[in-house]
């Protein structure tokens, strides 16, 4: 299951690139992110392609980092994809608590990282309906 890093960041200049010179030094990619506004702090959340190694190095330099695990949903990039996904959440009653997406290729395919109560039930559920639910290792790769 993919993992995303939740950083507690605190709102000022300078933050997020110590965050991104970090990743830079420890030869990390970024595949998606983003940011939160919560006044004086904020919530980064960021799916890189080595997430263990980017908790270490950013914890190693006081940020508040937590490994959650999220699903990477891949969805037609096409009017009704995320309906379709969506359907299926609220037939079996799934709350989502957080949400992003991004496009793999334009007007074909597109995913949705999201995260939910019980990840591993949720995964089951999404593939019986038809979904591609990406491993850890398929989205670190993009």
């Amino acid at each position: 299951m993919a993992k995303q890093l939740n950083i507690f960041v605190e709102n000022k200049p300078g933050r997020l690139m110590t965050i991104t010179e970090t990743l830079f030094k420890n030869s990390i990619n970024m595949r998606a992110m983003t940011v939160q506004d919560r006044g004086d702090f904020g919530m980064m959340k960021l799916l890189v392609d080595k997430p263990d190694l980017a908790n270490t190095a950013l914890s190693a330099l006081g940020f508040a980092v937590a490994l959650k695990d999220a699903l990477a949903i891949v969805i037609d990039d096409t009017p009704g994809g995320l309906f379709k996904l969506l359907q299926i959440f609220n037939d079996k009653k799934i709350n989502i608590q957080d949400a992003y997406g991004f496009v793999i290729e334009s007007k074909k395919k597109a995913v949705l990282c999201v995260e939910v109560k019980d990840p591993a039930a949720i995964k089951s559920t999404v593939e019986r309906s038809g979904f591609v639910v990406l491993s850890d290792a398929q989205l670190y790769d993009l």
